[in-house]
């Protein structure tokens, strides 16, 4: 819906209506209802701040009580996912290239990942959607089922 000023919309009655009283409890009535409006913003709760996760399926329990670290990334969906780190590695040699990277390389795929800009992941058909590493949690890829006896 387009918005449109308060003074704005009080020329135009004005230009389109001749009754002034007409034109005020109209003003009046918008008023009350922004009034109305700023109120609900105000009394709404603070968004919930949300992270990233990567849940990584451990069906043979290798994984269990160990502390992973990873990026989340998105490819193509025909591509194969074992090209993710190529695909980092060639942003980050094009990025090392510019007058910015030569000042400050990057070295790793943690730096990459939080250094390069989108535009030489995008040359490489990859986007990082973390530029900080995440949480991994291993999980055994089950959901237990309750016994009826």
């Amino acid at each position: 819906m387009a918005k449109i000023d308060v003074e704005t919309l009080k020329f135009i009655l004005q230009r389109n209506e001749t009754d002034i009283r007409k034109i005020n409890e109209i003003m009046q009535d918008i008023e009350m209802e922004l009034k109305a409006e700023e109120e609900e913003r105000a009394n709404r709760p603070p968004p919930v701040k949300k992270q990233f996760s990567i849940v990584l399926a451990d069906n043979e329990g290798v994984l269990e009580d160990k502390d992973l670290t990873g990026w989340v990334v998105q490819i193509p969906e025909d591509d194969s996912v074992t090209v993710a780190p190529e695909r980092i590695i060639r942003a980050a040699y094009e990025y090392n290239t510019t007058p910015k990277g030569r000042r400050m390389p990057v070295e790793t795929i943690g730096e990459a990942c939080e250094a390069v800009t989108a535009k030489f992941f995008k040359e490489q058909n990859i986007w990082v959607k973390t530029k900080v590493p995440v949480l991994a949690v291993a999980t055994s890829n089950k959901i237990p089922m309750e016994k009826s006896e």
